[in-house]
């Protein structure tokens, strides 16, 4: 019926990069269960999937009171050893009998949740992405948060992050049509200097791909967003060329090695990876930005190297 999901993204509380060996101790968060790791294209672990019942009304742009009822999925991971993801997500469902059951009959369907009395699918996708969602309603960014919080409040981290970055948040749906050839295709929106939303229309839903595929660009645009506030407190605050090159010193050694858009996903959701290459152009913009901080780099040493010696 319809698929929805949330995903928080932030910086680990660690001075250092965390080794693949060390990021997959703080993932291990489920006793017998794998996490999940690769280190080609980049050092990347997942942990194990985590699930969190709700009994809940659903969000709708019309207000109608529809209640949900079942679980979500939430996992933790971590990229590069520096940058922390928040991820959950559910499938939505019309149930069978249009009354509460017993919780064996839900948790016997992970990551599911079934709808009690009428409900519209697009009332909920607009309810769960437009600017009237409700966190009293079903709140995945509440799991996601918390997902990321008991990573964070590790003993293996000491806590002393490189520098101050915000917490940006992916809301996204996937909505299904009827045509089977139908591609999938995916509008991202820009809501707040931290909310983004995605919605994807789908005929056939690979749903570990999906949900990768919004990983994966809630990842890239909490980089691009992260190094942009970077360099505008860095490059246009007081203080000399050589200061204004220390601030942004931990972009250079955190963050701009990172970029590798759609390096991990599956080829059948690349075509919305390609669309966000078009329009509004992820990478155009990260190069730009990269190549604004190589010229002040040399022209940072450029001065040093004119500066007579005494």
């Amino acid at each position: 019926m319809l698929t929805v999901g949330e995903v928080h993204t932030g910086l680990l509380q660690n001075s250092t990069a965390l080794s693949l060996d060390r990021t997959a101790g703080l993932l291990d968060l489920l006793v017998g269960e794998r996490v999940r790791r690769s280190e080609r294209p980049i050092a990347y672990a997942v942990s194990p999937d985590q699930l969190s019942g709700v009994d809940c009304r659903l969000p709708t742009a019309s207000g109608s009171r529809s209640r949900g009822v079942g679980t979500v999925v939430s996992h933790a991971a971590v990229t590069g050893g520096h940058v922390l993801q928040g991820s959950t997500h559910t499938r939505i469902d019309r149930a069978a009998a249009n009354r509460r059951l017993v919780w064996s009959h839900y948790l016997s369907r992970p990551g599911q949740v079934e709808t009690i009395g009428k409900v519209d699918v697009r009332d909920i996708t607009r309810g769960f992405l437009g600017s009237a969602y409700q966190a009293s309603a079903l709140n995945l960014g509440a799991v996601s948060a918390r997902t990321m919080d008991t990573v964070q409040a590790s003993a293996t981290l000491d806590h002393r992050p490189p520098f101050r970055a915000q917490r940006t948040c992916l809301r996204w749906a996937v909505v299904p049509v009827e045509d089977p050839e139908a591609e999938l295709q995916g509008t991202f929106r820009v809501e707040s200097d931290t909310l983004r939303t995605l919605e994807l229309t789908a005929a056939r839903q690979d749903m570990q791909a999906i949900v990768e595929l919004c990983e994966d660009l809630a990842l890239h645009d909490w980089l691009l967003t992260t190094l942009l506030s970077l360099m505008e407190s860095s490059l246009t605050g007081p203080g000399t060329r050589a200061q204004k090159l220390d601030r942004l010193r931990p972009a250079i050694d955190c963050l701009l090695h990172l970029w590798m858009p759609a390096a991990r996903l599956d080829e059948s959701v690349l075509s919305v990876w390609q669309s966000l290459e078009r329009r509004p152009g992820f990478s155009r913009q990260w190069q730009s930005s990269v190549t604004r901080i190589r010229d002040q780099v040399s022209l940072s040493t450029i001065a040093m190297l004119e500066t007579p010696s005494r």
